[in-house]
C-alpha cells in the first residue's frame, strides 16, 4: 500500500472511501454524541456497556435536549483502537433507548468546550502571577478572598489542561471540570 494514502485519524462520513486501518493498535481519542430517551436507568445502561467491556470513559456529560420528545444527549470522550471505537459505536447503537450515535471525531469539524473551576491559594508574587496568567487564558474570577481566587475557565480540554499546569506551581488547591460538551459545526 502506498504510504501517502494512509490516514492516521478517521475518515469523514461524507467520504466514499474509508482509508483508516481498522487493524491499527494505536489508541485514538474520539468524541461520541449519543441521543437517548430521557428516562431512569438509560445512563446506567450506557455506562454499563463501557464498564462491562473494560472501556474507559475520559469525559461524560448528559443533559436533556428535547423536552417534548423526552430526549437527552450524552457526550462521551473515550480512547481506543479504531476497531474498539467501531465496536463501541455498534454496541451503543444496539441499545434500545439509543436513537442515534455520532462519532464527532470522524464526521467532520466539531466544536468542543469544557468548563472548569480552579481554586488557587496564594499571596504576594504568586497571587499576582496567577491573576496575570488568568488574563492570558481569559479566565474570570468568580470568588475571591484575601488568600485565594476561584477562576472560571471555558475552552477546549487542551486549553484547560494548559491553564491547570500553569496554576499548580502557583498554589492550585482544587479543580472541578464539567466534561466535554460537543457538537458538529455547520448544518
Amino acid at each position: 500500500m502506498n504510504s501517502s494514502l494512509v490516514i492516521s485519524k478517521g475518515s469523514s462520513r461524507r467520504s466514499a472511501y474509508d482509508l483508516r486501518s481498522h487493524h491499527s493498535d494505536e489508541d485514538e481519542t474520539h468524541t461520541l454524541a449519543v441521543l437517548v430517551d430521557n428516562e431512569a436507568g438509560v445512563l446506567a445502561r450506557v455506562i454499563g456497556l463501557f464498564s462491562g467491556r473494560g472501556y474507559n470513559i475520559e469525559s461524560l456529560t448528559v443533559a436533556e435536549v428535547d423536552h417534548e420528545r423526552n430526549l437527552s444527549r450524552i457526550t462521551i470522550v473515550t480512547r481506543g483502537t479504531p476497531a474498539v471505537i467501531e465496536q463501541i459505536k455498534a454496541q451503543l447503537g444496539r441499545l434500545v433507548p439509543v436513537h442515534d450515535v455520532h462519532d464527532l471525531t470522524v464526521e467532520g469539524p466539531s466544536v468542543e468546550r469544557e468548563l472548569a473551576l480552579v481554586k488557587v491559594k496564594g499571596v504576594g508574587d504568586k497571587r499576582v502571577e496567577a491573576m496575570r496568567t488568568s488574563e492570558v487564558f481569559r479566565a474570570r474570577v468568580v470568588d475571591s478572598t484575601l488568600e485565594s481566587f476561584t477562576f472560571e475557565l471555558t475552552g477546549t480540554p487542551e486549553k484547560i489542561d494548559a491553564f491547570v499546569d500553569l496554576m499548580r506551581p502557583l498554589g492550585m488547591t482544587e479543580l472541578a471540570r464539567t466534561g466535554v460538551a460537543a457538537m458538529a459545526r455547520g448544518d
